[in-house]
């Protein structure tokens, strides 16, 4: 169970590290996404995402905070989810992205949800 937990814990921790170091290196991408009621505050919102996922994900590595952070990621994924529909909606937002990738991205968000929830559960090994 401990080797279980930590598998679990560790990808999910550096892919949000690695997600929101990603909001400051293709800040382009995320503006692309950013819902057209949001665009006027899309770099203030893409600075928030990014530190948020930074945050969350080291806070994920720390037990004492692993539980808030995993409050916070779900959180997180909800509040991103327009723009998930956004790109499904508009096509891709100007990318080529193929259509079952866009469609994809709706259940796997709802799978982030429930990987985090997880540690909401079980906070501390």
């Amino acid at each position: 169970m401990f080797y279980l937990y930590y598998l679990l814990l560790i990808p999910q921790a550096l892919f949000y590290i690695y997600a929101g170091f990603m909001h400051f290196k293709k800040s382009w991408f995320f503006y692309k996404i950013t819902p057209p009621f949001l665009k006027p505050y899309k770099e203030i919102i893409n600075v928030v995402v990014g530190v948020a996922e930074i945050l969350g994900g080291i806070g994920l590595l720390i037990p004492f905070s692993r539980e808030w952070a995993a409050w916070g990621i779900i959180a997180l994924l909800i509040a991103v989810f327009p723009a998930n529909i956004y790109m499904l909606t508009s096509k891709g937002a100007g990318m080529k992205i193929p259509l079952w990738q866009l469609k994809l991205r709706l259940p796997i968000q709802l799978l982030l949800i429930i990987w985090a929830y997880y540690f909401v559960l079980n906070p501390i090994f």
